[in-house]
């Protein structure tokens, strides 16, 4: 079985629906998991704009989580699992940040890692940390878009 991630709210590649938006509830969606690999000691999740680039100059980061117990199957509408750790979103606050983009229709695109270790972090860490310490610890990765534009 292959790592797979996706979410009840919306189908890969749809419209994520404004309540999740930055500006309409900010409330994280909720996500389901499965296939996640035996050898696996914790999950990673990166939530990020790669259409933002063309309008504020860089991939704008959304979300962050870590050290998601490996046997996570669902992560709660507005929830985050118990034991795992939020980090700092471009918006310069840490926990979840959803879609705002400031032109047109963007796609966001979640990211989820099978790791074989538990990562030291601080809370406060952010991608390039969360990313640095994942090197040469992903066993698996999948990934989940979904596109919102503004009203």
């Amino acid at each position: 079985m292959t790592l797979n991630i996706q979410s009840p709210a919306f189908l890969e590649g749809e419209e994520i629906p404004k309540k999740y938006g930055y500006k309409n509830g900010n409330t994280s969606p909720p996500l389901r998991i499965d296939g996640i690999p035996a050898r696996c000691q914790s999950l990673a999740l990166i939530m990020d704009d790669p259409d933002a680039k063309a309008a504020v100059g860089k991939i704008w980061v959304h979300w962050i989580l870590w050290n998601i117990p490996s046997d996570t199957q669902e992560i709660s509408e507005s929830e985050i699992p118990s034991g795992c750790q939020e980090g700092s979103t471009d918006f310069g606050e840490v926990g979840y940040g959803g879609p705002a983009p400031p032109d047109k229709r963007h796609t966001y695109v979640f990211r989820l890692y099978a790791l074989d270790a538990v990562l030291e972090l601080s809370e406060s860490a952010d991608k390039k940390q969360l990313e640095d310490a994942m090197r040469d610890h992903i066993l698996e990765e999948a990934k989940l878009t979904g596109t919102y534009a503004p009203q």
